[in-house]
């Protein structure tokens, strides 16, 4: 990465997080949530593209990267509670939060919660935490935990990798990552990642909101609702990026990046 970063650590809760800075006194706040398995380092093809205007947290949430062991426990609300207070520490009052799947899932938590501290959402390729599943959704939810303890580890892997990338590159980055948490940890993070969607009759966001989603993306209902949820959201842009499957930041860095550029200046 070319902008120079701090790295830092704050212990919480039976687990080590390094989170890195680039605090450069009185510029916008941009913390960017990597996706489940992933780590700080899926969003390296943005550094440059925001480097000039914001100052930036990235980090290696619980479970992941450089901050294992995870603790004996982990869920949205930890992930989300641990954010809080690194933003506690660094005198964060507001911020623009980025969203990669589990880190978009995160988010949104953190904004129904939170919602003082959130100045505007960028979410990549997930789903919506607050709207009511139809009896098909639930069911596949439902199913998740036991489909996903009986995959052989190398088949989970590899299926995972093919879902969410197109370019070689970011699929062997993405083995890499998985690979490094073991199936235990990466079973744990998955399963909490799909618990915590909440249905909330009525809600809103009511921030704006940048909905990015790539259009061979077949994850789960993350496509399919793409365009209604963003009609429901009176301050939603919604992109769907091309040649680009669920890390569509990372398959599609250039268009993504100027839909980002464009919707941090403008919205």
């Amino acid at each position: 990465m070319m902008m120079l970063l701090e790295q830092r650590i704050l212990t919480r809760e039976g687990c080590t997080i390094h989170y890195w800075v680039s605090n450069r006194g009185d510029y916008p706040w941009l913390i960017f949530l990597h996706g489940a398995g992933a780590d700080h380092a899926m969003f390296r093809e943005q550094m440059d593209t925001v480097s000039q205007d914001f100052n930036v947290l990235l980090w290696d949430a619980r479970g992941h990267g450089l901050s294992r062991p995870m603790g004996d426990n982990f869920s949205i609300n930890m992930i989300m509670e641990d954010l809080a207070e690194i933003m506690n520490i660094e005198r964060i009052e507001k911020a623009t939060l980025i969203g990669q799947s589990m880190g978009g899932n995160t988010a949104q938590e953190f904004t129904f919660y939170y919602p003082d501290k959130v100045e505007k959402l960028v979410l990549i390729d997930c789903t919506c935490n607050t709207m009511k599943l139809t009896r098909l959704e639930a069911f596949y939810l439902s199913i998740t935990p036991l489909l996903t303890r009986m995959f052989p580890w190398k088949m989970l892997v590899e299926a995972s990798v093919k879902a969410s990338a197109l370019k070689a590159d970011v699929q062997q980055y993405l083995r890499e990552s998985f690979q490094r948490i073991g199936k235990r940890d990466f079973t744990k993070i998955f399963l909490a990642t799909a618990a915590c969607l909440h249905y909330e009759e009525g809600y809103r966001i009511n921030k704006p909101i940048l909905l990015v989603y790539g259009d061979r993306d077949e994850t789960g209902n993350i496509k399919k609702i793409a365009p209604a949820w963003a009609a429901s959201e009176p301050y939603c842009t919604c992109i769907e990026l091309p040649q680009a499957s669920h890390c569509s930041n990372q398959d599609n860095p250039s268009e993504f990046n100027a839909a980002l550029i464009r919707f941090l200046r403008n919205s």
